[in-house]
C-alpha cells in the first residue's frame, strides 16, 4: 500500500464480486480516494457460474446463458464495458416455449406470463389445462384481494388466485426453471413481487396483466423497437467476465485464495487466509454465497452468521448436448420447455440453445441444454456422471425424437449454487444488512439477498460499494 491509501477487500470472484471491484475502482477515481482493491477468490478462476466453452463447433454455456433486459442494471453494465454491440436477443421466430404434459410438448399459451394468462383466447383453447382448471383460473377475475399483510409462499398465492391446476401444470415448472426450488417454500414478495403488486393495485391478476400488456404495446409504439426480454452476448456470457477483468487492471485479483477467518484489530479488519497469513483491510465487500459468509462472520457477528447460514441453497446440473440436425425430429421452434414435477422425471427443463440465440451451433447441428436438480433432483445429482448423462438423454429422446448418440456431451454440476428465498426472506435480508452496517466498513453483495440474476447482482454490488465508499471517504488518511 502507498502512504495514505486505504485497502478494500472483495471476498468472492463471481459476477457480483467482479462488479464490486469495478465500482470500487471507478468510485475511488471519481472521489479522488487513494484506494487499493484486492479480490480474493477461493477457486482457480473468477466468474463463478458464468463460464463459456466450445465443442463440436458450438458455443456452450455451462452456467447462465442470458439475463433479463427489463432489469436495466445488466444492460447498463454491458454498455459501460463497451459490450452493447455484442448484445443479442432471442431469435424473433422462436420466441415461444413449451411445457411437457403426458410425455408430449404443448406450447405455453400465448400471453401466459409465468403464473397467469394475459390473453384469454390462447388460454381457453390450450390443451395444457382441463376445462375445470380453466374455469377455476377464471375465478381470479372476481375473487377479492387478500386480506391482511405479510409474506406468503408463491404456491399459496397461485392456489388462492388461480387454483391447484395452475400451480401444478404451469407455475411450479416455470418457477423451478428459474429458482430450482419448490414454490411451496419460496417467498412471493422476494421472488415475484410484481404479482403481489398486481393484486394490491388491480385485485385481479389476469386483469392486471391485460392492462400491463396494453400499456406495453402503447409504450413500444411510442418509443420504437426495444431489446428482447432475454439478452445474451454474441461471444457467450463469459465475455462479460473477461470485460470486467480487463477493467480491473488497478486491482489485485488473487485466485486460489480462500478467506477462512475475520477479526477486527486496531481499527482495521484482518482477513485470515487458508494456508496461513492475514490480509489487512479498511473495507470489506462480502460477495460470497451465504453459507460461506456465515463461516466468516461467526466470531464478529453471531446473529449475522446465523441468518446467513439459514438461507437454504439448491443444487443444479446443466448438460450441453450437440446432435446432428437430422438426428432430432422435433422442429425446435421455440426457446425450450419446462417439466412439471408431476411428470416424475429427473429432467427439469431443456433449452433449445441453437434456436434460442444465433451463433450457438453451425449449420447441420443443434445444441440442447438440459437441466436437472432443484427441489426434486437430489437423487439424480448423486449419480455418476455417465449415468446422469444417460438418464437425461433418455428423458429427452422420446420428447424430441432423438436418434443415435450426441456428438458432444458436457455436464456441469453446481452444488449449493442457487439461494432459495423462503417466506419472510426480505425481512431477514433487512436485518442482515442492518447487522452488516453495524460492522465498520462491511457490506454484503451477491445473489443471496435481492435477486439471483446478473442485473440483480450488478445492482447489489453497486449499492454495497456506494456505502463502502461513503465510509472510506470519512476516514482519516492511513498511516501507510
Amino acid at each position: 500500500m502507498t502512504p495514505g491509501s486505504r485497502r478494500a477487500v472483495v471476498l468472492g470472484g463471481g459476477v457480483a464480486g467482479l462488479a464490486a471491484c469495478f465500482r470500487l475502482l471507478q468510485g475511488a477515481r471519481e472521489r479522488g480516494l487513494p484506494l487499493e482493491v484486492v479480490l480474493l477468490e477461493a477457486s482457480l478462476r473468477v466468474g463463478g457460474a458464468i463460464e463459456t466453452a466450445r465443442a463440436g463447433g458450438c458455443l456452450l454455456e455451462k452456467g447462465p446463458d442470458c439475463f433479463l433486459s427489463v432489469k436495466p442494471e445488466g444492460v447498463a453494465l454491458c454498455r459501460e464495458l463497451g459490450l452493447e454491440g455484442q448484445l443479442i436477443g432471442t431469435r424473433p421466430e422462436c420466441r415461444r416455449s413449451f411445457i411437457l404434459r403426458g410425455g408430449r410438448l404443448h406450447p405455453v399459451p400465448a400471453g401466459f406470463y409465468l403464473l397467469a394468462p394475459s390473453s384469454l383466447t390462447p388460454f381457453v383453447t390450450s390443451p395444457v389445462f382441463s376445462p375445470l382448471g380453466k374455469l377455476r383460473m377464471a375465478l381470479d377475475l372476481v375473487l377479492p384481494r387478500r386480506r391482511g399483510a405479510g409474506d406468503e409462499s408463491l404456491a399459496s398465492f397461485v392456489r388462492r388466485r388461480l387454483g391447484r391446476e395452475a400451480l401444478d401444470r404451469m407455475a411450479q415448472p416455470m418457477v423451478a426453471g428459474i429458482y430450482a426450488a419448490d414454490p411451496e417454500e419460496l417467498s412471493l414478495e422476494a421472488t415475484m413481487p410484481q404479482f403481489l403488486e398486481m393484486e394490491r393495485r388491480h385485485r385481479s391478476v389476469i386483469l392486471a396483466l391485460r392492462r400491463r400488456v396494453a400499456q406495453a404495446r402503447g409504450a413500444a409504439a411510442a418509443s420504437g423497437p426495444r431489446y428482447a426480454l432475454f439478452l445474451s452476448l454474441a461471444g457467450g456470457m463469459e465475455t462479460l467476465v473477461e470485460a470486467l477483468r480487463e477493467r480491473l487492471l488497478g486491482a489485485s485479483l488473487r485466485c486460489g485464495a480462500r478467506a477462512v477467518g475475520l477479526r477486527r484489530e486496531g481499527g482495521r479488519w484482518r482477513v485470515g487466509l487458508e494456508g496461513g497469513g492475514e490480509l489487512e483491510a479498511d473495507a470489506l465487500c462480502a460477495a460470497l454465497p451465504a453459507h460461506a459468509g456465515s463461516k466468516l462472520f461467526g466470531e464478529v457477528s453471531p446473529r449475522l452468521s446465523a441468518l446467513l447460514g439459514g438461507i437454504p441453497y439448491g443444487s443444479v446440473a446443466t448438460l450441453n448436448l450437440v446432435f446432428r440436425r437430422d438426428r432430432v425430429a422435433h422442429p425446435l421452434d421455440g426457446t425450450g420447455f419446462v417439466v412439471p414435477a408431476a411428470e416424475g422425471r429427473p429432467l427439469m427443463a431443456c433449452s433449445f440453445s441453437s434456436s434460442k440465440f444465433a451463433g450457438r451451433a453451425p449449420e447441420g447441428k443443434v445444441l440442447l441444454r438440459a437441466f436437472a436438480g432443484g427441489a426434486r433432483g437430489g437423487e439424480a445429482l448423486a449419480l455418476a456422471e455417465g449415468e446422469l448423462i444417460r438418464r437425461l438423454v433418455e428423458d429427452l429422446r422420446p420428447v424430441l425424437g432423438l436418434s443415435g448418440e450426441p456428438e458432444e456431451a458436457l455436464l456441469q454440476r453446481y452444488g449449493r449454487a442457487m439461494p432459495h428465498y423462503t417466506v419472510g426472506h426480505l425481512g431477514r435480508v433487512e436485518e442482515m444488512e442492518r447487522l452488516a452496517a453495524e460492522l465498520p466498513g462491511v457490506a454484503l453483495a451477491g445473489s443471496a439477498y435481492r435477486g439471483v440474476g446478473i442485473p440483480d447482482c450488478a445492482a447489489g454490488a453497486a449499492a454495497a460499494v456506494a456505502r463502502l465508499l461513503d465510509q472510506l471517504a470519512g476516514l482519516a488518511p492511513a498511516a501507510g
